[in-house]
């Protein structure tokens, strides 16, 4: 047990701590090893700390994948800051983020999305994730098309699918991640000209 572990922590801290923690345990071990107890004993705090914090199982990976998922947001946004207001360095920067994310992640993002495949609380967080990436693709992607919005939406949609099924051949080893992501950015271009 640790020093941070057995003392009092601020409930923010303590929740990044456990985080941490419920990270490194699923990197090691898996997430079947991944219990709200099994958390609460490696972080040397009760169980009640671990369950006040995220209430279950389903709760705690659902707060892994969004802390993952969040650091990913806020460095495809700094990059789109950065890149010139062009639609094919738009749609690579996106590309190569979202490939990135996969590379960048570790297995532990992809665990954690298994392992909570069917349950119905992550089914409802993964809808709320991919109509926000939907959202804030039609964002980027406006000012480069004369699509309508509605058609623009569903083209971003189909971009997301497409991009998934192109990350799933990279985490395969079937293509490298700069070939993914040139790959993504084609379709992107080619899909949203008008």
């Amino acid at each position: 047990m640790s020093e941070t572990s057995s003392k009092k922590l601020p409930k923010a801290q303590r929740r990044d701590q456990l985080l941490d923690i419920a990270q490194t345990i699923v990197r090691e071990e898996g997430t079947d090893a991944l219990t709200l107890g099994y958390l609460a004993e490696r972080a040397g705090v009760s169980k009640p700390v671990a369950y006040e914090h995220f209430k279950t199982r389903s709760g705690l990976l659902i707060a892994l994948y969004a802390e993952i998922d969040a650091r990913q947001v806020t460095v495809l946004k700094d990059a789109l800051t950065r890149t010139r207001r062009r639609l094919e360095d738009v749609a690579r920067v996106v590309s190569r983020a979202y490939m990135n994310c996969y590379t960048s992640a570790g297995p532990e993002w992809h665990a954690i999305s298994a392992a909570l495949k069917g349950d119905e609380e992550m089914e409802a967080f993964q809808r709320e994730l991919i109509d926000s990436y939907v959202a804030l693709y039609c964002e980027a992607f406006a000012p480069y098309t004369n699509l309508s919005e509605e058609e623009l939406h569903l083209r971003c949609v189909g971009i997301i699918g497409a991009a998934e099924a192109i990350s799933r051949e990279m985490i395969r080893g079937r293509v490298e991640e700069a070939k993914a992501a040139a790959t993504l950015a084609t379709l992107i271009i080619r899909g949203l000209s008008t």
